[in-house]
């Protein structure tokens, strides 16, 4: 694929590899690391916009950014427009430059919420939502999915909606809400989406390696590639794309990842965060199994440090 930028609103990414907003895993430490493995852009996880109005800690904890974070991208989701509106031009999100909107998630509680991929049903109301997050003047874009049944598909008539209520970019992933994480990406839907506007259309699911992303860019013609599932499993997949020399060593992220953690929480709460991360961390390593039961029953940090040490 070509490496390029890509120009969201006002703002303009270093490249068109990004990180995807990943609930419980894309937090501030792994969107450092993914940066440092050369993502051009890194979205935070998804924050409930009722949860912020209503002053939920948990919520407002998702927000944290660190100053590296040159562009900041949040994903939020909801279902109610003047909320969404309200949270997108509130302090919250205040030093955010850009505002994904979230419909696309398959989750049960989600969906039958009437949020994320619950908005593919009502294209009226996924347009309201846009146009007033869109008042907050900042950068707009969209994630969503090809529709919520095989053959069901909405992603042309989805896409030219979110363009002409305003949306800067696009994000499609191309599986439907009922295949939830699995099974091939629809390129061919992708594509329609991207022949049928003008902002950028980013392509999402199924990449785990250059090759992944070499397709996804050939059969849909999209401008860039956002990567989720392959980056919690190699946050060095950014690099390897991108063909950069003297990539920093995984071992030595895999310790910067933990201090930041440590850093923010202590070595009690970081040990219980960075076990499900450190168990995607340890796939291929020769006695995995073993290693990751050593993590799971640390108490401290500091015994995570030593199994990172020891590999």
């Amino acid at each position: 694929m070509e490496i390029k930028s890509v120009k969201i609103g006002k703002v303009k990414t270093k490249n068109n590899l990004f990180l995807a907003p990943l609930a419980g895993y894309s937090d501030a430490a792994l969107r450092i690391i993914c940066r440092d493995y050369g993502a051009g852009l890194a979205f935070t996880e998804m924050v409930s916009c009722k949860g912020l109005k209503y002053g939920n800690e948990k919520t407002s904890d998702i927000l944290f950014t660190y100053p590296e974070e040159d562009i900041k991208a949040v994903q939020i989701f909801g279902n109610d427009p003047l909320i969404m509106g309200e949270i997108a031009s509130s302090s919250y999100l205040e030093k955010f430059d850009i505002i994904d909107i979230n419909m696309g998630c398959p989750v049960p509680k989600i969906y039958n919420n009437g949020e994320g991929s619950a908005l593919l049903n009502d294209l009226s109301l996924a347009s309201k939502i846009i146009s007033e997050v869109k008042k907050s003047g900042k950068a707009v874009s969209v994630k969503f999915r090809i529709g919520l049944t095989e053959g069901n598909f909405v992603t042309k008539e989805f896409a030219k909606m979110c363009e002409d209520s305003g949306a800067d970019m696009i994000t499609i992933h191309g599986r439907v809400k009922t295949a939830i994480y699995s099974g091939p990406c629809n390129y061919d839907e992708i594509r329609k989406a991207k022949e049928s506007v003008k902002i950028p259309v980013i392509g999402n699911g199924g990449i785990f390696s250059l090759k992944d992303a070499d397709e996804m860019v050939a059969n849909t013609g999209v401008d860039g590639v956002m990567i989720a599932r392959g980056a919690m499993n190699n946050p060095m997949i950014f690099a390897e794309i991108l063909k950069t020399p003297n990539a920093i060593p995984i071992k030595e992220e895999m310790l910067k990842h933990l201090k930041l953690l440590e850093d923010r929480y202590g070595e009690e709460r970081t040990a219980i965060i960075f076990r499900k991360q450190m168990a995607f961390y340890l796939k291929g390593y020769k006695d995995s199994k073993k290693l990751k039961e050593k993590v799971f029953s640390a108490k401290r940090s500091s015994e995570i440090k030593e199994v990172i040490l020891s590999l």
